[in-house]
């Protein structure tokens, strides 16, 4: 009996699954080799993609509460990854921004190697390229 027609949501949560579910010792080699919590990566990774931006921008960007992001950013700036500086077009406000130490660590975490899934490794060339165009088509 052939598979039921696909539907974007099953194939979605099959991309998700592989892509999140099965990488959990490549976040905790990167969490070793950097000496940073996975989480913390996330929170730089996204300060380093939108510049400066204020706690309550950070957690919503970060999927994180606003205290959850504050206890975030209090460690990383201890560590001197982020700073904090008062925004030059509303003094009440402050925006946090990634330091020279934060993209040191960010590169380090790319530096981890992340393999391919075997399945995929198994793949010929074609549908490699093939499952590399769908993707790509993803991106936005």
């Amino acid at each position: 009996m052939p598979d039921p027609t696909p539907t974007p949501e099953e194939v979605w949560n099959l991309l998700v699954h592989i892509a999140f579910d099965d990488r959990d010792g490549w976040r905790r080699a990167v969490a070793e080799h950097t000496g940073v919590a996975f989480s913390r990566i996330r929170v730089l990774k996204r300060l380093a993609r939108s510049g400066p931006t204020t706690l309550k921008d950070l957690a919503h960007a970060s999927a994180m509460d606003q205290p959850a992001t504050t206890v975030a950013i209090n460690e990383l700036e201890a560590r001197g990854m982020v700073i904090r500086d008062v925004d030059a077009a509303d003094r009440r406000r402050k925006l946090v921004s990634i330091t020279d130490v934060g993209r040191e660590v960010i590169a380090k975490a790319h530096a981890v190697p992340d393999p391919a899934p075997a399945a995929l490794r198994e793949f010929d060339v074609d549908d490699l390229a093939a499952l590399r165009k769908l993707l790509r088509r993803l991106e936005k």
